[in-house]
């Protein structure tokens, strides 16, 4: 005998499959370093016009982010990374994932701490100022 599916409410829920965020950046190389060369990040694509690289698709895990170089249209002193934080979830050691962060020159902008629901979170900044939580699976 085969169970039947529960029906689905309508209007059906959204039921995505990724999430990639997109930050627009003042210095495409600086953030490329602190993500890549100090968090750990792969690039997974590159962007180029003419020959320049105007972004790249970052990936750690499953996870992706874009990273694109402002073209300035804005305005040069567009504040970045206000009113937002990104929570990353990751099964590795924080306290060595902490240790690595720090030995490749990143500053915390939260040490490594235990939240009141069980789980253990650190923050940092990148240079645009957009805030990343790392956390520790429930």
């Amino acid at each position: 005998m085969t169970q039947s599916r529960p029906t689905r409410k309508r209007p059906e829920s959204l039921r995505l499959r990724d999430l990639a965020p997109g930050f627009t950046v003042n210095n495409l190389a600086e953030s490329m370093a602190f993500y890549v060369d100090g968090l750990g990040f792969t690039i997974e694509q590159r962007w180029e016009t003419d020959g320049e690289l105007r972004g790249v698709m970052i990936k750690a895990g499953r996870c992706r982010m874009g990273l694109s170089q402002d073209d300035f249209a804005k305005g040069a002193e567009r504040v970045k990374g206000q009113g937002m934080s990104i929570w990353l979830t990751t099964a590795q050691d924080l306290e060595a994932l902490v240790a690595r962060i720090k030995q490749n020159g990143i500053a915390l902008t939260q040490e490594l701490e235990e939240t009141p629901w069980g789980r253990k979170t650190f923050a940092v900044a990148d240079p645009d100022g957009f805030k990343l939580t790392f956390t520790s699976e429930g």
